[in-house]
């Protein structure tokens, strides 16, 4: 069970043999009870300064890029993704750039939504498998995609035959539903209860073109895992660099207006104005930023509000609360032995959650000789 601040606040109290507070109480504390709030409020504030890096505050995210633009705001509340936070520190070596993910909903996490259903004398159904599947029985589902003429496209879709039958998944691309311009062809589980993966590419014919997906037989099910369609292209790492080192080499090109002067983006900065630049511009809108960040935390203000952290360490916040109670009433000895245990947590919440495993690594030369 998660401590919330209402636990927090009536465990200094305990130590300080003072009276708790219930959820009705709370909001019309007076005396040692409002200093105390305050004071697990101040000590959540302290940790998190000292220790931005906390597992319970990591975030990633991406950014969709758009052809001509150099700068894009960094996370902010629902942006660039909806479930995005205001950032407190940014990881500027995982920024990555990958192919854009075209399909909507095609990890069917939770749902089957964004996909548009085909009867047929069966069903089309969520099922909470694995990490959640499409289940089909006799029945299509299909998708839109936004695509380029003439360019070409990975397919990746994995299924499930959860009676072995050996039915065959259906997988077509083209101008409409279950269009075969560009893509016909077929997915056979053979290790049954293990799975198959389908691997394949298509090159769109038109602005927009539809992925479908088929079991035509009621004999079985057949559970679609995911579908992945993006750009032909592979992730690369983007290369961070200072301001100062995109002003002398890159600034240049990257501000004339030639479309010449605009590419696949490689290297990563962050502007004078606290946001994201890349360079080369981007010269399409088909590419993604993968990037990582950890946010702010959540400020503590009702009784049943959680914070950030994990309930292991929640002894941080009962410690550091009683340290300023103590100082409060002038009490140096007990208010000593309180930051002492409060030290020694913070380095245990270091230890335990934020510091890096380091290796080993052979860098010296070989001198062989022959005799």
């Amino acid at each position: 069970m998660s401590t919330t601040y209402l636990t927090l606040v009536n465990n200094v109290l305990n130590e300080l043999n003072e009276s708790e507070l219930t959820s009705t109480t709370f909001s019309s504390s007076r005396g040692i009870q409002s200093s105390i709030k305050k004071f697990v409020v101040k000590a959540m504030h302290e940790i998190y300064n000292s220790i931005s890096e906390i597992p319970d505050l990591y975030i990633s995210t991406t950014q969709d890029t758009n052809a001509g633009q150099r700068e894009y705001a960094l996370p902010s509340s629902a942006s660039p993704q909806s479930t995005d936070l205001p950032y407190r520190k940014m990881d500027w070596q995982t920024f990555r750039l990958v192919p854009k993910e075209l399909v909507t909903n095609g990890e069917f996490t939770s749902n089957i939504t964004s996909w548009t259903t085909i009867a047929g004398a069966g069903s089309a159904a969520y099922n909470s498998g694995g990490n959640g599947r499409a289940r089909l029985n006799d029945y299509a589902i299909y998708q839109a995609l936004p695509t380029v003429v003439n360019k070409d496209y990975r397919v990746q879709i994995r299924a499930f035959d959860s009676n072995s039958t050996g039915q065959a998944l259906k997988v077509q691309v083209g101008t409409a539903a279950e269009g075969t311009q560009n893509l016909n062809t077929t997915l056979t589980v053979e290790n049954f209860g293990e799975g198959a993966v389908l691997d394949t590419t298509f090159t769109a014919t038109a602005q927009t073109s539809y992925i479908t997906v088929n079991n035509t037989s009621t004999a079985t099910n057949l559970d679609v895992d995911y579908i992945r369609i993006s750009k032909s292209t592979s992730p690369k790492r983007l290369r961070y660099i200072s301001y100062d080192d995109y002003i002398r080499q890159y600034s240049e090109r990257d501000k004339n207006n030639l479309s010449t002067s605009q590419g696949e983006p490689k290297y990563v900065y962050k502007t004078q104005s606290g946001k994201l630049g890349l360079s080369p511009v981007p010269d399409r809108n088909d590419y993604s930023i993968v990037l990582e960040y950890w946010k702010e935390h959540t400020e503590l203000s009702a009784h049943g509000d959680i914070p950030d952290l994990d309930d292991r360490y929640s002894d941080l916040l009962v410690t550091r609360g009683r340290y300023y109670a103590y100082m409060l009433r002038s009490d140096p000895e007990h208010a000593m032995i309180a930051n002492k245990e409060y030290e020694d947590g913070l380095k245990r919440l270091q230890k335990d959650l934020v510091s890096k495993q380091e290796y080993m690594r052979d860098e010296r030369v070989n001198l062989r000789v022959n005799a």
